[in-house]
């Protein structure tokens, strides 16, 4: 099974994001960050899940629990739905690549467990920022 750690970071004004996100499992270590540009903090949580599925489907089609902060996101792919319409394509691809897999859920974790994620979304944002 792999745990896919997902986070994002906003800061300034206008508000930019990057994302974060930490894979260990099956043999995996990885670590990436990748910077969002201009959006909020929850449209970044999105991206990050986005992100994360990503690179989970490149590691395996198997078991795949996906962690995050984002109560938003969380509750919203569990439910497949959210009214907000600046989540809804993001949701709708996150969904799409959850199917790849044998088995895919999210848990919601509180911030002190995901400082991994959480760390390289900060880093990745103040590399922009400077």
């Amino acid at each position: 099974m792999l745990e896919v750690f997902v986070d994002a970071a906003t800061a300034g004004d206008p508000k930019v994001s990057a994302a974060g996100i930490f894979i260990k499992g099956e043999g995996h270590l990885l670590k990436k960050s990748r910077y969002l540009g201009e959006m909020d903090n929850h449209t970044a949580e999105f991206a990050a899940l986005v992100i994360g599925l990503e690179m989970a489907k490149e590691l395996t089609s198997g078991m795949v629990s996906i962690k995050s902060d984002s109560q938003v996101t969380v509750d919203a792919f569990e439910r497949e739905f959210t009214k907000n319409a600046k989540f809804k394509p993001l949701l709708a691809q996150a969904l799409d690549l959850a199917a790849h897999f044998d088995y895919c859920f999210i848990k919601w974790i509180p911030d002190s467990q995901n400082r991994a994620a959480d760390d390289l979304a900060r880093t990745e944002l103040r590399s922009h920022r400077r």
